[in-house]
Formats: C-alpha cells, structure tokens, sequence
C-alpha cells in the first residue's frame, strides 16, 4: 500500500514526496500538468529465464530494445512480463509499479542519475511519488545498470 511505502521510505532516509492528483497517471501523457515528463521513471517488469527483474527507466530512453539489452545482459530471453503475472506476483498494476518495494533484482538506468528528482508510480494511480534517483538505486538489488 501507499502507506507501507511511505512508512518503508522514511524508516529508509530516503528523499521523497507523495503526490496526490485528481486523474489517474498510467502513462506520459497522463502525467502533463502535474509535473516534468522527462523527468518520468517508469517501472518496467520484465521476464527473463531467471524470472522476473524490475527494469526501472528515464521516460528519455524510448522504447527498450531487447536484443541489445539481451546482449549487454546476457540473458537469452528477456521480454515484458505478463500483466497478470505481474500483478500476481507483485500485487501492483501495470501503469502503477512503484520502483521501490517489488522485491525484484532490478536493471536501472543510470540516465535518472541525472536529475535531483525523478517521478514514479507508487501502486496508487491517483498518488505520484516524488524521489531522489539515489534512493532508488540505494534501495534495490540492482543487478545491472543501463547508461
């Protein structure tokens, strides 16, 4: 819940801000008004032949390119997860995943490194969270890193 999450994010020291918005956010688009686009870090699950990883992005990369990740990775299968897999697995929606609290390894991109804050989901479609792209990495099991 929103609440775990906050509570999980202070007992951590993390740098963070909870958003409430009036429309739900589950995509770029929905996100204009209510903060900077470029600044969005999307939480995408993946599966892999390891199972699922968190691959966790600057909205500035675009679509991700699988093969070259498969290469850079060394995965042999890598492919966005099943939405009710995800769901099953993780308890959140696809739109929503919050880039902290998942439990999942994690791909992150180093690009989010590049701004003091970065906006994510919190598994709330009405409630943003706002943080420091350092607590993200510093709060996950990042297993590789996108640059």
């Amino acid at each position: 819940s929103v609440e775990e999450l906050r509570s999980y994010l202070e007992n951590k020291k993390a740098d963070f801000e909870l958003i409430k918005q009036d429309k739900p956010i589950l995509s770029a688009k929905d996100a204009e008004g209510y903060y900077e686009v470029e600044k969005s870090a999307p939480t995408f699950i993946l599966d892999s032949e390891d199972g699922l990883i968190a691959c966790i992005v600057s909205i500035s990369r675009g679509r991700l390119n699988f093969e070259e990740m498969k290469k850079k990775f060394g995965y042999t299968k890598l492919k966005m997860a099943d939405r009710n897999k995800i769901e099953k697995i993780t308890g959140y929606k696809v739109g929503s995943i919050p880039p902290i609290g998942h439990e999942l390894p994690c791909i992150f991109d180093d690009k989010l490194l590049n701004f003091n804050y970065v906006y994510a989901g919190t598994g709330d479609e009405l409630i943003t969270l706002k943080i420091n792209p350092n607590d993200i990495k510093r709060l996950n099991k990042v297993i590789s890193c996108l640059s």
